[in-house]
Protein backbone atom coordinates (compact mmCIF):
# COMPACT_ATOMS: atom_id res chain seq x y z
CA UNK A 1 0.00 0.00 0.00
CA UNK A 2 1.22 3.52 -0.71
CA UNK A 3 1.73 5.92 2.17
CA UNK A 4 -1.44 7.95 2.86
CA UNK A 5 0.17 11.22 1.77
CA UNK A 6 0.70 9.74 -1.68
CA UNK A 7 -3.07 9.50 -2.17
CA UNK A 8 -3.47 13.28 -1.86
CA UNK A 9 -5.57 13.17 1.34
CA UNK A 10 -4.25 12.99 4.89
CA UNK A 11 -6.48 11.35 7.51
CA UNK A 12 -7.29 13.64 10.44
CA UNK A 13 -8.11 11.75 13.64
CA UNK A 14 -9.97 13.51 16.44
CA UNK A 15 -8.84 12.56 19.95
CA UNK A 16 -11.42 13.43 22.61
CA UNK A 17 -12.18 12.52 26.21
CA UNK A 18 -13.17 13.97 29.56
CA UNK A 19 -10.56 15.81 31.64
CA UNK A 20 -8.10 13.30 33.07
CA UNK A 21 -9.29 10.35 30.98
CA UNK A 22 -5.82 9.88 29.46
CA UNK A 23 -5.90 11.62 26.06
CA UNK A 24 -2.39 13.03 26.41
CA UNK A 25 -1.08 9.71 27.69
CA UNK A 26 -2.53 7.96 24.65
CA UNK A 27 -1.13 10.66 22.35
CA UNK A 28 2.34 10.33 23.85
CA UNK A 29 2.13 6.54 23.47
CA UNK A 30 1.30 6.89 19.78
CA UNK A 31 4.11 9.37 19.22
CA UNK A 32 6.65 6.96 20.69
CA UNK A 33 5.79 4.24 18.16
CA UNK A 34 7.82 3.85 14.95
CA UNK A 35 6.61 3.64 11.40
CA UNK A 36 4.69 6.84 10.63
CA UNK A 37 5.11 10.60 10.35
CA UNK A 38 2.54 12.09 12.70
CA UNK A 39 1.30 15.67 12.87
CA UNK A 40 -0.41 16.93 16.02
CA UNK A 41 -2.69 19.84 16.80
CA UNK A 42 -3.24 20.57 20.49
CA UNK A 43 -4.74 23.49 22.37
CA UNK A 44 -1.52 24.61 24.01
CA UNK A 45 1.96 23.11 23.86
CA UNK A 46 2.73 24.79 27.17
CA UNK A 47 0.30 22.67 29.17
CA UNK A 48 2.64 19.68 29.42
CA UNK A 49 6.26 20.21 28.44
CA UNK A 50 6.95 16.64 27.37
CA UNK A 51 4.13 16.90 24.84
CA UNK A 52 5.76 19.93 23.25
CA UNK A 53 9.04 18.05 23.03
CA UNK A 54 7.43 15.00 21.54
CA UNK A 55 5.47 16.93 18.95
CA UNK A 56 8.41 19.11 17.97
CA UNK A 57 10.56 16.02 17.60
CA UNK A 58 8.05 14.16 15.48
CA UNK A 59 7.11 16.62 12.76
CA UNK A 60 8.72 19.46 10.86
CA UNK A 61 6.26 22.23 11.73
CA UNK A 62 4.04 21.72 14.74
CA UNK A 63 0.91 23.87 14.80
CA UNK A 64 -0.72 25.09 17.99
CA UNK A 65 -4.16 26.58 18.46
CA UNK A 66 -4.44 28.89 21.46
CA UNK A 67 -7.50 30.39 23.06
CA UNK A 68 -9.51 27.49 24.45
CA UNK A 69 -11.03 24.30 23.17
CA UNK A 70 -11.16 23.81 19.44
CA UNK A 71 -14.94 23.63 19.19
CA UNK A 72 -15.24 27.03 20.90
CA UNK A 73 -13.42 28.86 18.11
CA UNK A 74 -15.72 31.40 16.42
CA UNK A 75 -15.30 29.52 13.15
CA UNK A 76 -13.18 26.75 11.64
CA UNK A 77 -10.52 29.23 10.49
CA UNK A 78 -8.00 28.52 13.24
CA UNK A 79 -8.32 24.78 12.86
CA UNK A 80 -8.25 24.99 9.08
CA UNK A 81 -5.07 27.08 9.20
CA UNK A 82 -3.35 24.38 11.22
CA UNK A 83 -4.68 21.60 8.97
CA UNK A 84 -3.57 23.51 5.88
CA UNK A 85 -0.02 23.64 7.26
CA UNK A 86 0.20 20.05 8.44
CA UNK A 87 -1.35 18.45 5.36
CA UNK A 88 0.99 20.21 2.95
CA UNK A 89 2.57 17.60 0.64
CA UNK A 90 6.11 18.72 1.42
CA UNK A 91 5.73 17.45 4.99
CA UNK A 92 4.64 14.02 3.79
CA UNK A 93 2.72 13.29 6.98
CA UNK A 94 0.77 10.05 7.29
CA UNK A 95 -1.81 11.33 9.78
CA UNK A 96 -2.79 14.39 11.78
CA UNK A 97 -4.05 13.93 15.34
CA UNK A 98 -6.22 16.66 16.84
CA UNK A 99 -6.22 16.47 20.64
CA UNK A 100 -9.30 18.31 21.89
CA UNK A 101 -9.55 19.85 25.32
CA UNK A 102 -11.42 17.92 27.98
CA UNK A 103 -14.50 20.13 27.61
CA UNK A 104 -14.66 19.96 23.82
CA UNK A 105 -17.82 18.57 22.23
CA UNK A 106 -16.81 15.62 20.02
CA UNK A 107 -19.80 16.11 17.70
CA UNK A 108 -18.92 19.76 17.01
CA UNK A 109 -15.24 19.04 16.49
CA UNK A 110 -15.94 16.06 14.21
CA UNK A 111 -18.25 18.25 12.14
CA UNK A 112 -15.56 20.94 11.84
CA UNK A 113 -13.14 18.38 10.42
CA UNK A 114 -15.76 16.70 8.22
CA UNK A 115 -16.60 20.03 6.59
CA UNK A 116 -13.12 21.51 6.67
CA UNK A 117 -12.26 23.80 3.79
CA UNK A 118 -8.84 22.16 3.44
CA UNK A 119 -8.85 19.99 0.33
CA UNK A 120 -6.15 17.61 1.55
CA UNK A 121 -8.11 16.53 4.65
CA UNK A 122 -9.87 13.17 5.02
CA UNK A 123 -11.79 12.44 8.26
CA UNK A 124 -9.94 9.64 10.05
CA UNK A 125 -12.39 8.90 12.84
CA UNK A 126 -13.16 10.06 16.37
CA UNK A 127 -11.27 8.34 19.19
CA UNK A 128 -12.87 8.96 22.58
CA UNK A 129 -10.85 8.10 25.69
CA UNK A 130 -12.86 6.92 28.70
CA UNK A 131 -11.68 6.76 32.30
CA UNK A 132 -12.86 3.32 33.37
CA UNK A 133 -12.87 4.34 37.06
CA UNK A 134 -14.50 7.77 36.83
CA UNK A 135 -16.77 7.35 33.80
CA UNK A 136 -20.05 7.10 35.70
CA UNK A 137 -19.11 9.99 37.95
CA UNK A 138 -18.18 12.37 35.13
CA UNK A 139 -19.43 11.57 31.63
CA UNK A 140 -22.36 9.22 32.21
CA UNK A 141 -25.00 10.12 34.81
CA UNK A 142 -27.13 7.05 34.13
CA UNK A 143 -29.86 8.84 32.16
CA UNK A 144 -29.74 8.80 28.38
CA UNK A 145 -26.47 7.40 27.03
CA UNK A 146 -24.00 10.26 26.41
CA UNK A 147 -24.55 11.96 23.04
CA UNK A 148 -20.77 12.09 22.45
CA UNK A 149 -20.83 8.41 21.49
CA UNK A 150 -23.05 9.12 18.48
CA UNK A 151 -20.02 10.34 16.49
CA UNK A 152 -17.36 8.20 18.15
CA UNK A 153 -15.81 5.52 15.95
CA UNK A 154 -13.36 4.09 18.52
CA UNK A 155 -13.82 4.16 22.29
CA UNK A 156 -10.65 3.54 24.32
CA UNK A 157 -11.62 2.47 27.85
CA UNK A 158 -8.48 3.48 29.70
CA UNK A 159 -7.17 2.89 33.25
CA UNK A 160 -8.67 -0.59 33.42
CA UNK A 161 -5.85 -1.57 35.79
CA UNK A 162 -7.25 0.80 38.42
CA UNK A 163 -10.66 -0.84 38.71
CA UNK A 164 -11.33 -2.46 42.09
CA UNK A 165 -10.65 -6.19 42.23
CA UNK A 166 -13.75 -8.21 41.48
CA UNK A 167 -15.61 -5.30 39.87
CA UNK A 168 -13.57 -4.80 36.72
CA UNK A 169 -15.40 -6.98 34.24
CA UNK A 170 -18.82 -5.84 35.40
CA UNK A 171 -17.87 -2.16 35.14
CA UNK A 172 -16.27 -2.59 31.72
CA UNK A 173 -19.29 -4.48 30.39
CA UNK A 174 -21.56 -1.72 31.68
CA UNK A 175 -19.48 0.98 29.94
CA UNK A 176 -19.52 -0.95 26.66
CA UNK A 177 -23.29 -1.44 26.91
CA UNK A 178 -23.79 2.30 27.38
CA UNK A 179 -21.60 3.09 24.37
CA UNK A 180 -23.50 0.66 22.16
CA UNK A 181 -26.82 1.95 23.46
CA UNK A 182 -26.04 5.22 21.68
CA UNK A 183 -23.87 3.84 18.87
CA UNK A 184 -24.04 0.10 18.10
CA UNK A 185 -21.29 0.44 15.48
CA UNK A 186 -18.67 1.95 17.79
CA UNK A 187 -15.59 -0.19 18.43
CA UNK A 188 -14.52 -0.50 22.08
CA UNK A 189 -10.95 -1.28 23.16
CA UNK A 190 -9.85 -1.85 26.75
CA UNK A 191 -6.43 -0.65 27.81
CA UNK A 192 -4.22 0.87 30.47
CA UNK A 193 -1.77 3.78 30.15
CA UNK A 194 -3.20 4.60 26.69
CA UNK A 195 -1.48 1.59 25.16
CA UNK A 196 -3.36 1.32 21.88
CA UNK A 197 -1.84 -0.27 18.79
CA UNK A 198 -1.35 2.63 16.32
CA UNK A 199 -2.49 0.31 13.50
CA UNK A 200 -6.02 0.85 14.82
CA UNK A 201 -5.67 4.61 14.45
CA UNK A 202 -3.55 5.13 11.34
CA UNK A 203 -1.23 3.41 8.88
CA UNK A 204 2.20 2.52 10.19
CA UNK A 205 4.23 2.04 7.04
CA UNK A 206 7.18 0.25 8.63
CA UNK A 207 8.51 -1.05 11.92
CA UNK A 208 11.28 1.55 11.91
CA UNK A 209 11.22 5.33 12.14
CA UNK A 210 11.18 7.14 8.76
CA UNK A 211 14.80 7.88 7.74
CA UNK A 212 14.39 11.67 7.89
CA UNK A 213 12.60 11.64 11.23
CA UNK A 214 14.22 13.24 14.27
CA UNK A 215 15.24 10.37 16.58
CA UNK A 216 13.35 11.58 19.68
CA UNK A 217 10.78 8.78 19.58
CA UNK A 218 13.53 6.18 19.36
CA UNK A 219 15.31 7.72 22.35
CA UNK A 220 12.12 7.73 24.39
CA UNK A 221 11.48 4.07 23.60
CA UNK A 222 14.93 3.32 25.03
CA UNK A 223 15.00 -0.15 23.54
CA UNK A 224 11.66 -1.23 25.02
CA UNK A 225 9.32 -3.54 23.16
CA UNK A 226 6.06 -2.01 21.98
CA UNK A 227 3.90 -2.00 25.12
CA UNK A 228 0.50 -2.65 23.61
CA UNK A 229 -1.65 -5.52 22.46
CA UNK A 230 -1.24 -5.87 18.73
CA UNK A 231 -4.17 -5.50 16.36
CA UNK A 232 -4.94 -8.21 13.82
CA UNK A 233 -4.67 -7.52 10.09
CA UNK A 234 -6.04 -9.60 7.21
CA UNK A 235 -4.93 -8.88 3.64
CA UNK A 236 -6.48 -10.20 0.43
CA UNK A 237 -5.20 -9.41 -3.06
CA UNK A 238 -6.82 -9.57 -6.48
CA UNK A 239 -5.36 -9.56 -9.97
CA UNK A 240 -8.30 -8.08 -11.86
CA UNK A 241 -11.53 -6.09 -11.73
CA UNK A 242 -13.96 -6.71 -8.87
CA UNK A 243 -17.73 -6.43 -8.59
CA UNK A 244 -18.62 -2.95 -7.26
CA UNK A 245 -21.84 -4.12 -5.61
CA UNK A 246 -20.10 -6.78 -3.52
CA UNK A 247 -17.37 -4.29 -2.64
CA UNK A 248 -19.84 -1.66 -1.42
CA UNK A 249 -21.70 -4.32 0.58
CA UNK A 250 -18.44 -5.02 2.42
CA UNK A 251 -17.63 -1.33 2.94
CA UNK A 252 -21.09 -0.68 4.38
CA UNK A 253 -21.09 -3.77 6.61
CA UNK A 254 -17.48 -4.61 7.60
CA UNK A 255 -16.68 -7.96 9.23
CA UNK A 256 -17.23 -8.13 12.98
CA UNK A 257 -14.36 -6.47 14.83
CA UNK A 258 -12.86 -4.80 11.74
CA UNK A 259 -12.42 -1.17 12.78
CA UNK A 260 -10.44 -0.07 9.74
CA UNK A 261 -10.30 -1.25 6.12
CA UNK A 262 -8.17 0.16 3.35
CA UNK A 263 -7.29 -0.84 -0.16
CA UNK A 264 -7.20 -0.17 -3.88
CA UNK A 265 -9.34 -1.90 -6.44
CA UNK A 266 -10.28 -1.84 -10.10
CA UNK A 267 -13.88 -1.99 -11.34
CA UNK A 268 -15.06 -2.88 -14.84
CA UNK A 269 -17.94 -0.55 -15.75
CA UNK A 270 -18.65 -2.39 -19.01
CA UNK A 271 -17.06 0.40 -21.02
CA UNK A 272 -13.81 1.04 -19.16
CA UNK A 273 -11.76 0.16 -16.11
CA UNK A 274 -12.01 2.48 -13.10
CA UNK A 275 -9.56 2.49 -10.22
CA UNK A 276 -10.41 3.44 -6.63
CA UNK A 277 -8.77 3.87 -3.25
CA UNK A 278 -11.10 2.94 -0.38
CA UNK A 279 -10.82 3.68 3.33
CA UNK A 280 -13.24 2.67 6.07
CA UNK A 281 -13.01 3.88 9.68
CA UNK A 282 -15.79 2.49 11.82
CA UNK A 283 -18.80 3.04 9.59
CA UNK A 284 -17.34 6.02 7.73
CA UNK A 285 -16.59 5.18 4.07
CA UNK A 286 -14.19 7.25 1.96
CA UNK A 287 -13.65 6.51 -1.75
CA UNK A 288 -11.38 8.32 -4.20
CA UNK A 289 -10.40 7.67 -7.81
CA UNK A 290 -6.98 6.51 -8.94
CA UNK A 291 -5.36 6.09 -12.31
CA UNK A 292 -5.58 2.69 -13.99
CA UNK A 293 -3.27 1.46 -16.72
CA UNK A 294 -5.33 -0.75 -19.09
CA UNK A 295 -2.10 -2.42 -20.22
CA UNK A 296 -1.65 -3.79 -16.71
CA UNK A 297 -4.63 -6.08 -17.16
CA UNK A 298 -6.80 -4.29 -14.64
CA UNK A 299 -4.23 -4.35 -11.89
CA UNK A 300 -3.50 -0.66 -12.18
CA UNK A 301 -0.27 1.21 -12.78
CA UNK A 302 0.91 0.49 -9.22
CA UNK A 303 0.23 -3.24 -9.15
CA UNK A 304 -2.62 -5.58 -8.30
CA UNK A 305 -5.53 -4.55 -6.12
CA UNK A 306 -5.72 -5.42 -2.44
CA UNK A 307 -7.84 -4.89 0.64
CA UNK A 308 -6.76 -4.93 4.29
CA UNK A 309 -8.98 -5.26 7.37
CA UNK A 310 -7.62 -4.23 10.78
CA UNK A 311 -9.13 -4.79 14.20
CA UNK A 312 -8.75 -6.39 17.61
CA UNK A 313 -9.32 -10.13 18.07
CA UNK A 314 -10.54 -10.73 14.53
CA UNK A 315 -11.95 -14.06 13.42
CA UNK A 316 -9.28 -14.25 10.73
CA UNK A 317 -10.93 -17.02 8.73
CA UNK A 318 -14.29 -15.25 8.63
CA UNK A 319 -12.73 -11.90 7.75
CA UNK A 320 -10.64 -13.41 4.98
CA UNK A 321 -13.72 -15.11 3.54
CA UNK A 322 -15.63 -11.81 3.53
CA UNK A 323 -12.77 -9.99 1.81
CA UNK A 324 -12.28 -12.73 -0.77
CA UNK A 325 -15.96 -12.76 -1.67
CA UNK A 326 -15.95 -8.97 -2.04
CA UNK A 327 -12.86 -9.08 -4.27
CA UNK A 328 -13.97 -12.04 -6.40
CA UNK A 329 -13.54 -11.38 -10.14
CA UNK A 330 -16.51 -9.68 -11.74
CA UNK A 331 -18.12 -11.80 -14.47
CA UNK A 332 -20.55 -9.11 -15.65
CA UNK A 333 -20.78 -5.32 -15.31
CA UNK A 334 -22.85 -4.23 -12.33
CA UNK A 335 -24.40 -0.85 -13.17
CA UNK A 336 -26.29 -0.53 -9.88
CA UNK A 337 -23.24 -1.44 -7.81
CA UNK A 338 -21.11 1.00 -9.81
CA UNK A 339 -23.64 3.78 -9.12
CA UNK A 340 -23.43 3.03 -5.38
CA UNK A 341 -19.63 3.18 -5.47
CA UNK A 342 -19.68 6.44 -7.42
CA UNK A 343 -22.03 7.92 -4.85
CA UNK A 344 -19.46 7.31 -2.12
CA UNK A 345 -16.79 8.86 -4.33
CA UNK A 346 -18.88 12.00 -4.77
CA UNK A 347 -19.64 12.20 -1.04
CA UNK A 348 -15.94 11.80 -0.27
CA UNK A 349 -15.12 15.03 -2.07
Amino acid sequence: MSRPSATGRVPVVTLTGHLGAGKTTLLNHLLQQPGARVGVIVNDFGDVNVDAGLVTGQIDEPASIAGGCLCCLPDAGGLDDALEKLTHPRLGLDVVLVEASGIADPLTLARMIRFSGVERVRPGGVVDVVDAVEHFGTVDDGGDAPARYAVTSLVVVNKTDRLPAGEGERTLARIEARVHERNPAAQVVRTSYGRVDPALVYDAASVEDPPDQLPLAALLRDGREHDHEHADAVTVTTAGPVGPGRLVDLLEEPPAGAYRMKGRVVVDTGRSLRGYVVNVVGRSVHVTSRRVDPAAGGGGADGAGELVAIGMHLDVGHVRDRLERALAPSAHPDAQGFARLQRYRRLSR
